[in-house]
């Protein structure tokens, strides 16, 4: 519960303010087509230069997923914090 908040809190501080609502599932769904049309390369950009890892959309949603990522809150309170950190700055430097 307490990363689930994290992330709901953190997350819209970095520009990923559209949130599908969480119903008890350890992930939230963000909208990030303010960013990316291809959420394939959001994820695999966002890993490999941040190392912060999120699944694609497109995996959960074949018509409109490529403008979200799925973002798991089960790890460490401790890995949320620093994930965000990492997520806010990186998005912070985005044109």
């Amino acid at each position: 519960a307490r990363n689930r908040e994290l992330l709901l809190s953190e997350l819209p501080k970095a520009g990923l303010d559209k949130i599908a609502p969480v119903d008890g599932a350890f992930y939230l769904y963000a909208d990030v087509g303010n960013f990316t049309n291809d959420a394939v390369v959001f994820c695999h950009n966002m890993l490999e230069q941040i190392g912060v890892a999120a699944t694609p959309g497109n995996d959960f949603d074949q018509i409109n997923g490529a403008s979200f990522v799925r973002f798991s809150f089960a790890g460490s309170t401790d890995d949320m914090v620093e994930a965000c950190r990492r997520i806010k700055i990186w998005l912070s430097e985005k044109p």
